[in-house]
């Protein structure tokens, strides 16, 4: 067979030769954005050039500061494809958080959106290893800044070469993509995907039994870009030709639906508050959402509750999958077997809640103190994870060590696995709450509270208990117009019938919001804080 290297720049290629009518559709700040894949390649390969011409060596990291819009599709492909790396940060970082990545990654230029450069400029002080900053803008003049140098990208674009060929030696296994992980104890660590990686992860997404995308698709990843690659999905809309929407910055729930209405968007993907933010739209107001097949959702468990409002009432397929940083990040996704598409409904709700099975591609297992659990449904142990798109190391980092054993990766994340191979999240290893000797899951807590028609968010956390070492406390935020009539006594009366006495919530806190971390998760340890006060 030939030797041919799985690298990113093939995939932009495939795009200008086979699909260059269709449609990027890309909001920014100040307008919407209509390109083909025609103009996106010519773009992509000016950008290359200039950032030759702005000293970018081959195995450098170029940071990106921004939101989902053409210019940072070009730097998908564009920074690869010139055998550099392209290093997405995550713009919601604290400020601790954001020099350490900078400097950690050794980003040499930094692209940066216009509207988030006074983040850049607080910690441009501290920054030792950048040397040019690139604004991204569609206006005209430079904005005043105390960046230096500054560079326009578009003026960049323009003085670079459109017919820039991207480099044909590259080794597959070479660095192409990094991303830091939103730890929510410690500094970020650093995960580096190889051009081999994102390639075999794309074929992924293509699979029929996966998330099927396809040339016939609009796909819009509501996910960040700087966040796991959004899901791989503009590799795979590049590649696979599919129209993409890419919604910018200062995005709404309302945006969302507009969007998918507008623009007839089958696939799209975000974490469980993008979604429930979406159903209080729905609910509200008359959308047009037929062109939906799916709406993918990972970062953290979606509620029962919510899946099955999407499709009973909006009949709009939901799909629960599973991923991390660390992995690129599809892992898993829960879809119904040809013989279990005949089960009863609740029963087919119950296998599409959980997490899946893993991918083609993917191996799993999980282990506890007794070695690997069983696959019954009951035992729980940690998940581990291993594959050709996982990483096997943290970027210079000594955790690596305890993340990465006998080449499999150590999730943190305790599952059950039933007889038919499909993963269930009972919790963190650092969130499950021993009480008495016994474990209770706070995953499985949340989504039965967030099952409550009167319930918009619910977490729930240990508190340290003198008799019993750990119990239960449920935050609860309750939706607008149920404010004044909830009480704590409906939420411990609602989980009565569904879980043993000793793993009923002590308490119930009422909040106005729940806070996140930067990519949309619940923030546990900021809660622990609260619930302690």
């Amino acid at each position: 067979m030939m030797n041919t290297p799985l690298t990113i720049a093939p995939m932009l290629e495939r795009a200008e030769a086979y699909f260059p009518k269709k449609e990027v559709v890309s909001r920014t700040l100040d307008t919407t954005h209509r390109l083909t894949y025609k103009d996106i390649g010519k773009r992509t390969r000016a950008l290359a050039s200039a950032l030759e011409q702005l000293g970018v060596q081959r195995g450098e990291r170029v940071g990106t500061f921004a939101w989902n819009h053409h210019r940072h599709l070009e730097a998908y492909f564009g920074i690869p494809g010139m055998g550099a790396v392209v290093h997405m940060i995550n713009i919601r970082l604290p400020e601790e958080h954001l020099v350490h990545v900078i400097n950690h990654a050794e980003d040499r230029v930094l692209l940066i959106d216009e509207d988030l450069l006074p983040l850049i400029e607080r910690v441009k002080d501290k920054l030792t290893s950048v040397h040019s900053y690139v604004v991204m803008t569609d206006k005209d003049e430079l904005p005043e800044t105390s960046l230096e140098p500054l560079y326009s990208y578009e003026s960049l674009i323009r003085d670079g070469d459109e017919a820039h060929e991207f480099l044909k030696d590259i080794d597959e296994n070479e660095p192409a993509a990094m991303c830091y992980t939103s730890a929510t104890t410690g500094l970020p660590k650093g995960v580096t995907y190889t051009h081999r990686g994102i390639r075999l992860h794309t074929f992924s997404i293509g699979l029929a039994d996966s998330a099927a995308a396809s040339e016939n698709d609009v796909s819009m990843p509501v996910v960040p870009m700087f966040h796991v690659n959004a899901w791989g999905m503009p590799f795979a809309a590049t590649w696979f030709g599919s129209k993409l929407v890419l919604p910018g910055p200062n995005v709404t729930p309302k945006l969302l639906v507009e969007l998918i209405q507008n623009e007839n968007v089958t696939i799209t993907a975000g974490v469980p508050t993008i979604w429930l933010g979406v159903l209080q739209v729905l609910e509200q107001e008359s959308y047009d959402m037929s062109s939906l097949r799916a709406v993918l959702c990972g970062g953290s468990a979606a509620p029962k509750g919510m899946i099955e409002k999407f499709e009973k009432e909006y009949n709009i397929p939901f799909i629960h999958a599973y991923g991390m940083t660390e992995t690129t990040p599809l892992v898993t996704l829960a879809r119904l077997k040809s013989y279990q598409q005949d089960l009863p409904q609740d029963d087919q709700l119950d296998i599409r809640s959980k997490q899946g099975m893993a991918v083609p591609g993917i191996d799993i297992k999980a282990i506890n103190e007794n070695g690997d659990i069983q696959w019954d449904g009951e035992d729980m142990g940690e998940l581990l994870i291993r594959g050709p798109w996982i990483a096997d190391e943290y970027h210079n980092d000594e955790r690596s060590a305890e993340a990465f054993q006998d080449g499999w990766l150590h999730t943190g994340d305790v599952v059950t696995i039933d007889e038919e191979g499909s993963i269930n999240i009972v919790d963190r290893t650092k969130d499950l709450i021993k009480s008495g000797g016994e474990w209770i899951s706070s995953v499985e807590l949340e989504n039965a509270i967030m099952a409550h028609d009167a319930v918009q968010e619910a977490a729930v956390v240990a508190v340290a208990d003198p008799k019993w070492q750990e119990r239960p406390v449920a935050c609860v935020v309750v939706r607008d117009a149920d404010k004044a009539s909830m009480s704590k006594d409906d939420v411990i009366d609602y989980l009565r019938p569904q879980f043993a006495k000793w793993w009923l919530p002590d308490d119930v806190i009422f909040m106005d919001e729940i806070p996140k971390t930067s990519v949309g998760k619940f923030l546990k340890r900021a809660l622990r804080e609260k619930v302690k006060q």
